[in-house]
């Protein structure tokens, strides 16, 4: 039983011998106590009072009185208002602190019903290597496949690669008439690059184009529909829908250039999958789906014969899902990756990690596969929508080329991280191999906690100096922290000071029962961060707890303290607070170093 649940009985216990009154769960509630007022927990009277007639004031000294004489976790009250502030015995936190110090699961918990989710992020198109975009994509949804895990779901993180279409065929035509043969090998460029190279050399050509046709009297919008290359793109797409051979054998050598160079991202980034998904393989899933649910009049055809879902009855409009020549669209190849998943994991959720610019088109599916097709799973669909990274100098644009690569974007993070290092002069006696990765770790843990630490709703502005702040609220403070912990760590070991044992200790001061306090509410956190799907309140908690567990180093002596239980007490709290930041840091995919 945890202490809520004992403090919560034992108030029911008062009302039931003192009032005669039975109160419930939720009546009864509990939080930490404010930073400025002395407890551990406050209990709101206010709602007692319904049926406990007293004062608010009246009650939370009776009520107080009786927790301080028969709860053997409640040490002392105090009253402010309708507010009772208790706080726990010496021998509590004792107990607790000898039960958890050394518990690696503290903060994980195990569902009786766990819940099965499919989790899609990434979702990248290979015409382009990753951006920054994508970063926040990727760091956000696998920081939530951790996150969910340790919540205790089961969790499959999957990746659906839009590797067909227009814009897949723009790259590949461009690389037809200006590429000369060039490979990754021979341009010396990872091949993602290599075709987002070719990307923009087509949209380059096809302005010119465009141009050229404005100065001949052509519209603007008729210019871009008769430009000779978009019109080659264009065949180029019906050949590899006709499956012509060599347009499908070209498809695949520069799909799999892209692959290769994805792949050295993934690894750098630290970011993994479960299960990579092709469209080229699932897009016309859902054309069976749309097919029959038409059959059915579920769904209807107008005279060119597209086929469309009325949703006006949900306060939407109407959805394209077949054009007229038979071809699916997007939503189409998501009705039938869903079903596909569906019948595959049987999954409880289906999460998607997409930008705030497709919350319409998941409120549709949603409705779709819910309402229209009858799928009882539909419900469970779940749109992650998150807002854009921005620049100093304004959005990103992939087909302008003014994109920051993400590859790039890594190797300026991990440049920056040694600089400022240095300067700091916070590196210990490291060999050149050991500080590269000191140096990485802290460069790219900088890049992941900036996008993490904000709600993912929020737009956000990255500014890669202000994420390398070893006194702000950056991954570099709290990999200091750790490090600093763990010297302090390794320093009792060199002193053979053994704090494995511990007895009870009478005097714990205020500030180490507030640095307590924060440990008591990790799991908590926790499973507010899984149930609001938002790895920011992970990073946020990570960071206040490591500001107090500096400001617990700088007032209170650990090794120079020369009573031996306040000794084995404080490192025991020094143990676990490096164990939480590294589990905190852990969720979202950041790595600690032991020293600096």
């Amino acid at each position: 039983m945890n202490i809520k649940q004992d403090i919560s009985n034992s108030i029911k216990e008062f009302a039931s011998s003192k009032h005669s009154t039975e109160l419930l769960d939720n009546e009864i509630q509990l939080s930490p106590t404010k930073a400025e007022f002395d407890g551990d927990t406050t209990l709101v009277c206010f709602p007692l009072l319904r049926k406990i007639k007293m004062s608010p004031e009246a009650l939370a000294n009776e009520i107080g009185e009786f927790l301080k004489e028969n709860n053997e976790n409640i040490a002392d009250f105090n009253v402010v208002k309708g507010f009772l502030n208790l706080s726990y015995t010496n021998e509590f936190w004792s107990n607790f602190l000898n039960k958890n110090f050394n518990n690696d699961k503290y903060g994980h918990f195990t569902q009786t019903e766990a819940q099965k989710i499919v989790l899609e992020y990434s979702s990248p198109n290979t015409n382009k290597p990753l951006h920054l975009g994508h970063i926040r994509n990727n760091l956000l949804g696998y920081s939530l496949s951790r996150l969910l895990k340790q919540y205790g779901y089961e969790v499959i993180r999957t990746n659906l690669v839009n590797d067909r279409g227009i814009h897949i065929c723009k790259s590949m035509l461009a690389w037809i008439k200006y590429g000369n043969g060039e490979t990754p090998e021979s341009a010396n460029m990872k091949g993602d690059h290599l075709i987002g190279k070719y990307y923009v050399k087509f949209d380059v050509e096809y302005k010119k184009e465009i141009e050229e046709l404005i100065k001949k009297g052509m519209s603007e919008e008729e210019a871009s529909k008769q430009a000779p290359l978009i019109l080659e793109a264009q065949e180029l797409l019906r050949q590899w829908e006709a499956g012509d051979k060599e347009t499908v054998e070209l498809w695949k050598k520069m799909n799999q250039w892209v692959y290769d160079g994805f792949d050295v991202t993934y690894k750098q980034l630290g970011i993994e999958f479960d299960k990579i998904y092709y469209e080229s393989e699932t897009y016309e899933l859902g054309r069976a789906i749309v097919e029959d649910a038409f059959q059915k009049g579920i769904f209807t055809q107008r005279e060119d014969k597209s086929i469309w879902c009325d949703l006006t009855d949900e306060g939407l409009d109407e959805k394209l899902l077949l054009r007229s020549d038979g071809t699916s669209v997007y939503m189409t190849q998501d009705l039938g990756t869903a079903k596909l998943r569906a019948e595959e994991f049987n999954a409880d959720k289906m999460v998607y990690v997409v930008g705030n610019e497709q919350n319409y088109h998941f409120d549709v599916l949603k409705l779709i596969l819910h309402k229209k097709l009858g799928f009882d799973w539909g419900e469970g669909i779940y749109h992650m929508s998150y807002g854009m990274v921005e620049l100093p100098s304004g959005k990103m644009k992939s087909r302008e080329g003014t994109v920051v690569d993400a590859d790039d974007l890594m190797s300026d993070m991990i440049a920056l991280a040694k600089e400022t290092t240095m300067e700091l002069g916070k590196i210990e006696d490291f060999e050149s191999e050991e500080a590269h990765k000191l140096y990485e770790m802290i460069g790219l843990g900088a890049l992941k906690y900036f996008i993490l630490k904000v709600d993912p709703k929020k737009n956000m502005m990255f500014d890669p100096k202000q994420s390398i702040d070893f006194n702000g609220n950056t991954a570099s403070f709290i990999q200091y922290t750790h490090a600093r912990i763990s010297s302090i760590l390794r320093r009792a070991k060199d002193e053979n000071i053994d704090f494995s044992e511990l007895k009870g200790v009478s005097n714990i001061s205020k500030i180490e029962t507030e640095f307590l306090n924060t440990i008591f509410q990790y799991p908590e956190i926790v499973a507010e961060a899984a149930k609001n799907y938002s790895p920011a309140l992970i990073a946020n908690y990570t960071y206040e707890f490591a500001k107090k567990f500096n400001q617990f180093y700088h007032q209170i002596p650990i090794l120079r303290e020369s009573e031996k239980d306040l000794l084995s007490f404080r490192l025991k709290l020094s143990s676990m607070a490096a164990m939480i930041i590294k589990n905190g840091m852990w969720i979202l995919g950041i790595d600690v170093p032991e020293k600096m």
